[in-house]
């Protein structure tokens, strides 16, 4: 008897993937419970915190589930992007403080820095987890970046709340958003960009400026200046990536986008 060949449906792979990611995702739930209930144990926060706080992982885990490629290396998410979802679940508490005016007293801001100096130290653990075990993807690539930008707007938002800085300072976590916004509008502007230190360096110089702007002995002059600092640096950086996407655009070179060599400055 003719053995017939079987395939596997695109669609039964995207199945198997998510299920997979699901089982990640529920992994990560107790360390996102751990971080959520004690903080709202030690600042005696409302019982809002704790919903926003859920469902802000009820959309990233819909998020993942309806991102994530048919394939992935490695079991389920893959090791780097479970380091990657591990710092998400300490990135949303803090990102479900915006809006809890407690925070802002007895020493809130500086179990903020706490949890994001963890989050922002072990930013490059993933990326390192991925090269070492070959498991790297642009999906990866992509859910890391997506949620240092969460992490930025959330600490610009509570920097603003806390009375220290101008609501100008909402800026510095905007502009992630603004370019895909600009992408959607003007197609060229989402051309992928291949990867720069110049990026990496400037997000670890927004943080740091986010988190001293926070910091409760730093005198508000001083902490507008740090913000503003970062804003700069972070307002360069978009400035280099757009100037030079659309440089290429113009001369119609797609493939200057994956050369090392014809990249934006670092």
């Amino acid at each position: 008897m003719q053995a017939r060949e079987t395939t596997t449906p695109a669609g039964a792979d995207r199945r198997s993937t998510r299920t997979r990611a699901v089982a990640d995702l529920a992994a990560a739930l107790p360390l996102l419970l751990l971080f959520t209930l004690t903080t709202w144990t030690l600042f005696d926060l409302s019982g809002a915190y704790v919903w926003h706080t859920l469902g802000l992982y009820a959309g990233l885990a819909a998020l993942v589930l309806a991102t994530v490629p048919a394939v992935l290396p490695g079991r389920g998410l893959g090791a780097a992007n479970r380091v990657t979802l591990g710092r998400a679940m300490v990135t949303l508490p803090v990102a479900a403080l915006v809006g809890q005016p407690a925070i802002h007293h007895d020493g809130g801001h500086w179990w903020v820095i706490v949890l994001a100096t963890a989050v922002m130290v072990t930013d490059g653990f993933d990326g390192w987890t991925a090269r070492r075990t070959g498991t790297a993807t642009p999906y990866g690539a992509r859910f890391d970046m997506e949620l240092d930008s969460v992490l930025m707007l959330a600490l610009a938002l509570l920097v603003a709340s806390s009375g220290k800085v101008g609501a100008w300072v909402v800026a510095a976590g905007l502009p992630r958003y603004l370019f895909v916004a600009a992408g959607w509008l003007y197609p060229p502007l989402a051309a992928p960009l291949p990867p720069r230190r110049r990026r990496q360096t400037v997000c670890v110089v927004q943080g740091i400026a986010l988190l001293v702007a926070l910091g409760p002995i730093i005198p508000p002059p001083a902490a507008a200046a740090a913000a503003l600092l970062g804003l700069a640096a972070l307002v360069y950086s978009f400035g280099v990536d757009v100037v030079w996407t659309l440089a290429a655009e113009r001369s119609g070179s797609r493939r200057a986008s994956t050369s090392a060599s014809d990249g934006p400055p670092e």
